[in-house]
């Protein structure tokens, strides 16, 4: 028999519910805390905490397991802190930062992001990997990284081990871009603006781009940060179409009801701390306090992410995914340089 709820006072009842849900919090948040000490550490630095949490779940749910009484809080993580921190991503973006890029430039970053999301879900076609990852392996290139994968797949709907494969991925070929791409403007012969924009264009996670761009100096540094931050805008679009289309399949437009629409209702949110931003009526002190909090927020989900990831079934899905993260990777890498170099 069920344990009852047991009431705390004439207001407060705390269910087993509830603990399943807290136990499973102190699990991911743990690990997010861990993830954040590891990232200090020198050797480690060039990989962010978001990633080493998604490392730290996978080795704890390959190893040792994870009891089911803290799957409720793994999926409240998931779920609830995710979409929370995906709404806290629009403080990091303003309309002004994303003006500052010039129309050119704005240009170059929504043709770069289309014809990459576009050229990764044919060819992942033509290689036989299933939709849903290669969706998300579509976002995670073209758009932001990580946050891109996990808000894509609030739409998508697909497997935590087709999310943690992805995420792999563009880890991978953004941390090859990283090192890469200083070698290459004395070879090519390539400006500080051309290539601060080329590395906010092309390369994957912001932590990325800021290692590699700053390294040709402030000027390549401020310049990929807001290109880079300025593709974060075109989630909202790509998601909302995602969105649109998945409801769309195997229905008649007529049949299709707004209320039964997966749309990422949170996406909104984001679009609205942006525009507060904008008019910068959010404190710096506060507005940078919360963002601290919110990169740890993204850490918990991401350490839920990794502990409900099998490598068994990671294995099972075959290496074609990674080849078309490579692919993916070339083509954004050397069409948004050819862009650049044509028109900016």
């Amino acid at each position: 028999m069920a344990n009852p709820p047991q009431k705390i006072n004439s207001e407060v009842v705390i269910t087993p519910q509830s603990y399943s849900i807290l136990a499973g919090l102190l699990l991911t948040s743990g690990l997010a805390v861990l993830a954040e000490s590891l990232h200090k550490i020198p050797s480690l630095s060039l990989l962010s905490s978001l990633i080493l949490a998604i490392i730290l779940g996978i080795l704890v749910k390959n190893t040792i397991g994870v009891p089911k009484i803290f799957q409720p809080g793994i999926k409240f993580s998931l779920k609830r802190i995710l979409r929370l921190s995906i709404i806290l991503l629009g403080l990091r973006l303003s309309l002004p930062q994303v003006i500052a890029v010039g129309p050119v430039g704005l240009a170059i970053v929504l043709v770069t992001l289309v014809s990459t999301f576009i050229f990764t879900c044919w060819l992942g076609r033509q290689l036989g990997v299933n939709q849903k990852l290669t969706k998300l392996i579509a976002a995670g290139t073209s758009i932001c990284g990580a946050s891109a994968i996990v808000a894509t797949n609030g739409v998508v709907e697909s497997k935590d081990e087709d999310v943690a494969y992805a995420v792999a991925i563009v880890t991978i070929f953004g941390t090859i871009s990283m090192l890469l791409y200083p070698l290459l403007p004395v070879i090519f012969k390539v400006t500080s603006q051309e290539f601060g924009i080329w590395c906010g264009v092309s390369i994957h996670e912001t932590a990325q781009v800021i290692a590699a761009a700053f390294q040709s100096g402030e000027i390549s540094g401020e310049l990929a940060t807001i290109a880079k931050l300025s593709r974060v805008i075109f989630l909202v679009p790509i998601v909302l179409t995602l969105g649109l289309l998945s409801a769309g399949s195997g229905q008649s437009a007529r049949n299709i009801k707004l209320n039964k629409l997966p749309i990422p209702w949170f996406v909104f949110g984001f679009i609205a701390l942006m525009l507060l931003n904008s008019i910068n009526i959010v404190p710096e002190s506060l507005k940078a306090s919360i963002i601290e909090i919110n990169h740890f927020l993204l850490a918990i989900s991401m350490a839920g992410m990794g502990l409900k990831t099998s490598i068994t079934d990671i294995k099972q899905t075959g290496i074609k995914p990674l080849y078309l993260g490579a692919a993916s990777w070339l083509f954004i890498s050397i069409f948004s340089f050819s862009l650049i170099k044509t028109f900016y």
